[in-house]
């Protein structure tokens, strides 16, 4: 009989442990030089129910918290907002009225979008409700204010490989999630758009409110471009009326149907 006896040789493992400082992406550029980031992209999480942690419920997929640091800093008296809005979120959430969604939230809602450069501008068509955003380039400031608009006024330039948005001019009237995250007309948000692949970009907003939170908190996740040959953007239009029969009656032909 023979017996096996198995040794174990500790070799050096050169690099085990260890990450090689990557590449940095060089993405394709435009007629002016600037990155390109044309071309049909959404998001892969679910940031549109909630931004922070959140487990499943009856129509909530559970999700992970797009926030950095994990919670959002919200001022002690602004908490109770929060609390009344989630616990009321079938009737005040402003999606469920078929309002513009407003910035950030547009971006991370389950619908895709296309990107389109210019040199002037950076326009961005969303297929939820059709809308339009114009990112006004070139060093044009934002027209003197306090503005009322559902989406803000959005201003762009370039640092490096990353478009970088400065969002002013909002209304109180938006919403950043379905969980009933809001914000005041103080709102302001500078996003940050940078390609990290091929068909990868990195989207981050900074939000600061001082009217409701601590401090400026910042949200981050990966866009991903649509891959389907002949990808377009479709038709979404909202109607109020048919959401309202859904909530107040969840067993009629419109849910059945949808």
């Amino acid at each position: 009989m023979f017996t096996l006896t198995a040794t174990c040789v500790l070799l050096p493992m050169t690099g085990l442990g260890q990450t090689e400082a990557a590449s940095p992406y060089t993405p394709p550029r435009t007629a002016d030089g600037h990155p390109d980031l044309q071309g049909i992209w959404q998001v892969l999480n679910t940031a549109a129910w909630d931004l922070e942690d959140h487990s499943a419920s009856i129509g909530v997929p559970a999700g992970q918290s797009v926030v950095e640091g994990g919670t959002i800093p919200y001022l002690d008296s602004a908490l109770e907002g929060r609390k009344v809005n989630f616990e009321q979120r079938a009737t005040l959430d402003p999606e469920n009225r078929c309002y513009l969604p407003g910035v950030p939230r547009i971006t991370y809602m389950p619908y895709p979008f296309q990107i389109i450069q210019q040199a002037d501008k950076v326009t961005i068509a969303y297929e939820y409700l059709r809308t339009v955003r114009y990112i006004h380039m070139n060093g044009n400031p934002h027209p003197p204010g306090p503005i009322d608009w559902w989406m803000g006024d959005s201003r762009g330039h370039w640092e490096g490989d990353t478009l970088v948005v400065d969002v002013i001019h909002f209304n109180d009237k938006t919403w950043f999630d379905r969980a009933g995250n809001y914000h005041s007309e103080a709102l302001h948000v500078v996003e940050r758009y940078t390609p990290t692949g091929p068909n990868h970009l990195l989207y981050e907003a900074t939000i600061e409110d001082p009217n409701v939170f601590t401090r400026p908190w910042t949200i981050s996740m990966p866009l991903y471009r649509r891959q389907e040959q002949n990808m377009e953007l479709l038709e979404y239009q909202c109607h109020a009326y048919l959401l309202e029969q859904e909530w107040d009656n969840p067993e009629s032909a419109f849910f059945e149907e949808h």
